[in-house]
C-alpha cells in the first residue's frame, strides 16, 4: 500500500510545528522572578515567573524544558526520517510513523491539559489535533492481517517480559503516589499548583493497560501484537529518554527526585531502543511495496 499524501503533510506540519514549540520552551526565558503561590490545597508552590512557562510550577518547568530539548534533538529528527522512509513506501518507515507519532500525541496532550495557559495554548492544541489524526492515519497504512508474516525470529517473550515490567512499573508508581490520599484526605505532593494529575491518568489509563494488552496479543502472536509493539517500544525510546532527562534536570535543580526511579527510567528507555532497533531489523520489507509516485 503507498503511503496517504495526507499522512505525509501532515506529519510534516507536525515537525514544523514541534521545531517551534519545543524551541520556544527551551529559548523563551525573558524577564521576571519566580514567586510563591499558594495552592487550593493549601500548598506553597514556586512559581517559575518568566517566560512562556511563566506560570507553572518551578518543577514542571524543568521538566518541560528537559522534554522540549528531547523533542528538538530526538524525536523531530525521528520524525523526519519516518516521513522519508515511509514516503518509500518502506514498512518499517512506516512502523517506525506509527510509534513517533504516538510520542507526540501523548507530548501534546499532556501540554494542553496540564501546562498553565500560555501564549502557545492554541499551537499545542493544534499539534495535539494533528498528531491524532495522523495517528489514526498511520494505522491506516499497515495491513495489520499481514504484518506477522514480515516479522521473523522476533524474540517475543523477552519484549512481553518488558511490557509486563513497565506497566507494573508504572502501575505501582502512580498507585503509591495517590491510593494513600484517597485514606487520609491529603492532595499528592507532585499536584503542586494544579488541579489534577494528567500525566498519571494518561499513564493509568492508557499506557499502563496499553503495554499488558500489547504484552498478551504479542504472547499469542496476534497481528495487533506485532502493530502494537511499534507503539511502545519507540514510545519508550523517545519518552522513557524524556523522562529520564527531566529526572537529571531536576536533580541538578536541586529538587527532591530519587536517583532510582532516575535509573529505572533511563534502563527503560536504554532497553527500549535495543528492543526497537531489533524489532525494526526483524521486519522484511514486502517485495511489492512501491514508493509514493
Amino acid at each position: 500500500m503507498q503511503i496517504s499524501r495526507s499522512l505525509l503533510i501532515l506529519s510534516s506540519l507536525i515537525a514544523i510545528l514541534a521545531l517551534v514549540a519545543s524551541a520556544g520552551g527551551v529559548f523563551w526565558d525573558g524577564d521576571g522572578q519566580s514567586f510563591e503561590f499558594t495552592s487550593l490545597r493549601g500548598q506553597t508552590v514556586e512559581i517559575y515567573g518568566r517566560g512562556l512557562y511563566k506560570y507553572d510550577s518551578m518543577s514542571i518547568v524543568t521538566q518541560a524544558k528537559a522534554q522540549d530539548t528531547i523533542t528538538l534533538v530526538l524525536a523531530i529528527p525521528l520524525l523526519v526520517a519516518a516521513i522519508i522512509w515511509s514516503g518509500k513506501g518502506k514498512l518499517r518507515g512506516k512502523l517506525l510513523h506509527l510509534g513517533i507519532l504516538s510520542y507526540f500525541l501523548y507530548t501534546y496532550a499532556s501540554y494542553c491539559f496540564l501546562s498553565a495557559y500560555n501564549p502557545f495554548f492554541l499551537l499545542y492544541v493544534t499539534l495535539f489535533s494533528m498528531s491524532l489524526f495522523a495517528f489514526v492515519l498511520a494505522f491506516i497504512q499497515i495491513d495489520v492481517q499481514a504484518l506477522p508474516a514480515h516479522i521473523h525470529d522476533l524474540p517475543r517473550r523477552g519484549i512481553v517480559t518488558f511490557y509486563f515490567c513497565v506497566g507494573v512499573f508504572l502501575a505501582f508508581m502512580w498507585l503509591g503516589l495517590t491510593v494513600p490520599t484517597i485514606f487520609d484526605g491529603s492532595a499528592p505532593e507532585a499536584l503542586e499548583s494544579y488541579t489534577t494529575l494528567v500525566i498519571q491518568a494518561l499513564d493509568l489509563g492508557i499506557i499502563v493497560p496499553l503495554a499488558i494488552l500489547t504484552g498478551l496479543l504479542l504472547l499469542q502472536e496476534k497481528p495487533w501484537g506485532y502493530v502494537l509493539s511499534a507503539v511502545i517500544l519507540i514510545k519508550g525510546l523517545t519518552l522513557g529518554t524524556a523522562v529520564f532527562a527531566m529526572a537529571i534536570a531536576q536533580i541538578r535543580a536541586g529538587e527532591n527526585v530519587s536517583p532510582v526511579v532516575a535509573g529505572i527510567f533511563g534502563a527503560l528507555a536504554l532497553i527500549s531502543t535495543i528492543l526497537s532497533i531489533v524489532y525494526l531489523r526483524k521486519v522484511e520489507e514486502p517485495p511489492t511495496e512501491q514508493p509514493q509516485i
